[in-house]
């Protein structure tokens, strides 16, 4: 998977394998047990979860969610995303409302200032402070997905060996 370029934060892919989805789900099952020294594989369903073990986890650490669809021919579509851990997704996005929300304050109080004819030197400043926090947030996050990127590439070699 081609990720180096891309400009989405969580990629997401999509492949198409000609097992059965319960073929799928005993291979995982099996893999579990082999690999539970460096990974943790979770089967819920129709989906499988692969993590990184607490031992070699960095904050940055992906895993990797697929979702199985079984086809009319017996084959099985494979819907996959990868994602950094859902605490560090939460910070990230609690990070980015609150500037929105700081940034929309101070908009509006701007047009008051403008309406009222006073100054809005201190509005539009903090506005600006507020778009280059957002863009060091999205520059942090392709920092961060540069250097899980060879996790990524582990996952996606394990997510292999359970669809073979």
């Amino acid at each position: 998977m081609e990720i180096e370029n891309s400009i989405v934060l969580r990629p997401k892919f999509h492949k198409e394998v000609p097992k059965s989805i319960a073929t799928i789900l005993e291979n995982a099952n099996r893999i579990k047990a082999e690999v539970k020294e460096d990974y943790r594989v979770k089967v819920s369903d129709h989906h499988i979860f692969f993590f990184i073990t607490l031992a070699k986890r960095k904050y940055y650490s992906p895993h990797l969610h697929i979702e199985l669809t079984e086809n009319e021919d017996g084959s099985t579509n494979v819907r996959g995303l990868y994602g950094p851990d859902q605490t560090v997704w939460t910070f990230f996005m609690f990070l980015h409302f609150i500037i929105a929300g700081v940034f929309l304050v101070f908009m509006m109080m701007a047009y008051v200032h403008w309406t009222l004819k006073e100054a809005m030197t201190m509005d539009f400043a903090i506005m600006g402070a507020m778009v280059v926090f957002w863009f060091a947030l999205y520059a942090q996050a392709r920092i961060n997905r540069k250097k899980c990127q060879p996790q990524m590439h582990n996952l996606e070699e394990l997510m292999n060996r359970v669809l073979k």
